[in-house]
């Protein structure tokens, strides 16, 4: 289908100030939009209130205007202005939230604005908790038992139901704004209370608590021919109960079978074609649990999401630019992809390489604030990390924080070459593996380190055994660097370098100088190789210049 002549001016509306849980990866969807549209000869029209992003630079729209994000100020541009449609899928939960309002104050009809790359229809369905619930149901997919309260009176009936702990989850938020988890009718009080002033139409969503449950994520596109492809499959390190974007996540998904992951695709193609998301991205997201094999639903957002931002670093795949191009009548047969400028959008991504990205969070400068990690989201930041395996990418990942850390150090034994707990460092070392916190993942190095066990571990903290063993294969090595004492030879070296250890890291365990390991490696000859980010691992020849550095043989 080519794209369509019947509209000419476009209004994208932007995400809003940049504040915890709603980060500047919707400044990078809206950019993408901006500039597509517009080689695509469009008029583009863009509300944002924060000046301080890349998409209202005056050369990315043709009209630019840095107003409040609210249905009165928009019905003002649109009648100035009087664009033919409204993108509502590109500036996060705030412009899907607005373009609900303009069209149920009756502001899109009276102006004959289109909304284009999700109908209104399509998000409420997808946003509003209970019509969510019965489409899922209509398919045939599983969700958490679960209810809808809109006050404090329907809230405690549904809990009384479900039983204890249960999840309580806002209709219209992002970033689980207002997301909780109630273990106790004491706490349930309080927190119901929060989560309905939170919803922007007063809703949550009541459901039985999954914490401890796999969480899987798929990114989805589907065009105007119905034609629907998973862009990227991204699996958290936390278990339920850590908002996904609190939580270190892994592409591609490391733990399924085949068998698992097929049935998860399937129900998300299912799911995007149900809510109606006509053109566009969208992230469907899922629980499964790991004794049963029991998958649910647990949520979908009909827009580009932060995940899509990583989706599009890691593969290559640019899903707003796409999605942009989708929504004004393009298909995905007919569009290129970037990357190789040969094949077509509608082949689904293949990466021969692992991503891993590690959120960064600053609760120094929040004294008053709560370190726990629960399903509202709390990190102000992230790192994404690029290797051959799992090892490196993490590893690489952990000292692109920032947070002078090089990898996975130790945080109960700096300095040390022995490794030994005491009772209270071993009480203190249980609360960091039992509560989820920004350091955990340096705190379950330090178990390995005291050679506690992994099932263990596994029963503490609910995290796939899959990753722990990949934990302790790097602790393994960093004991045999120890005990080398220095005298590294080549084959340990580059084993090292192969598991994501940075030259400095090496150095301090075996108490040399960084330029020392640096010049030994060189003499050595173990030099980086630069691959490329493509979406088609090598199968067809990529003109990106997008690389990755690596130490893989």
């Amino acid at each position: 289908m080519p794209k369509r002549t019947d509209i000419k001016k476009i209004l994208i509306i932007g995400s809003g100030p940049i504040i915890i849980s709603q980060a500047c990866e919707f400044d990078y969807s809206g950019t993408q939009a901006c500039k597509v549209l517009k080689q695509e000869g469009f008029d583009v029209v863009l509300v944002n209130s924060n000046p301080a992003t890349i998409m209202t630079d005056p050369q990315l729209a043709h009209s630019t205007y840095i107003e409040p994000i609210s249905a009165p100020i928009i019905e003002k541009i649109i009648a100035l202005e009087r664009p033919d449609a409204l993108l509502p899928t590109l500036g996060g939960q705030t412009a899907l939230n607005t373009a609900v309002e303009l069209a149920e104050k009756g502001i899109l009809k009276k102006y004959k604005v289109e909304t284009i790359g999700a109908n209104i229809k399509a998000i409420k369905k997808g946003e509003n908790r209970q019509l969510f619930k019965e489409a899922m149901r209509k398919i045939g997919l599983d969700l958490p038992k679960s209810g809808e309260a809109h006050n404090l009176k329907e809230a405690y009936e549904v809990a009384e139901k479900i039983g204890f702990p249960v999840i309580i989850r806002p209709s219209f938020t992002l970033g689980g704004t207002g997301g909780s988890v109630a273990y106790n009718i004491e706490e349930f009080k309080e927190l119901a209370k929060h989560g309905l002033e939170s919803s922007m139409v007063s809703e949550v969503l009541i459901e039985e608590s999954v914490v401890g449950w796999k969480e899987f994520e798929l990114e989805v596109m589907r065009d105007l021919k119905d034609n629907v492809v998973i862009i990227c499959t991204i699996e958290n390190f936390d278990p339920m109960g850590v908002h996904t974007g609190d939580s270190i996540t892994v592409a591609p998904i490391q733990t399924l079978t085949d068998r698992e992951y097929q049935k998860m695709r399937d129900a998300a193609i299912a799911c995007i074609r149900e809510i109606g998301v006509e053109t566009g991205g969208s992230n469907i997201q899922f629980a499964l649990n790991p004794k049963t094999g029991r998958m649910v639903v647990i949520e979908m957002n009909p827009r580009v999401s932060r995940s899509s931002a990583l989706a599009s670093k890691a593969t290559g795949f640019p899903i707003a630019k796409i999605a942009a191009k989708l929504a004004v009548g393009f298909t995905l047969d007919e569009i290129r992809n970037d990357i190789t400028r040969e094949t077509p959008a509608c082949f689904e991504p293949a990466i021969d390489y692992c991503v891993v990205k590690i959120p960064r969070f600053t609760f120094e400068k929040f004294s008053s604030a709560d370190p726990t990690l629960t399903v509202s989201m709390k990190s102000v930041g992230e790192a994404m990390a690029i290797g051959r395996t799992f090892k490196e990418a993490l590893q690489k990942g952990l000292r692109s924080l920032e947070i002078k850390k090089f990898g996975l150090e130790t945080m109960l034994f700096k300095g040390k070459k022995e490794f030994s707990a005491d009772s209270e460092t071993m009480e203190k070392l249980l609360e960091k593996l039992r509560i989820p916190n920004a350091e955990r993942i340096f705190y379950l190095g330090d178990a390995l380190r005291l050679n506690m066990a992994i099932e263990e571990i596994h029963d503490i903290t609910k995290i796939d055994l899959w990753f722990l063993h990949n934990l302790k294969e790097i602790i393994d090595l960093e004991k045999e660097i120890i005990l080398s004492k220095g005298n590294l030879s080549k084959e340990l070296l580059l084993h090292s370098k192969e598991y994501g250890f940075s030259d400095r890291q090496i150095a301090a365990l075996t108490g040399k100088k960084e330029e020392d390991i640096m010049l030994l490696r060189q003499n050595f000859d173990i030099r980086p190789d630069f691959k490329l980010v493509d979406t088609c691992a090598a199968e067809f020849q990529a003109l990106t210049p997008y690389y990755y550095s690596t130490y893989d043989r």
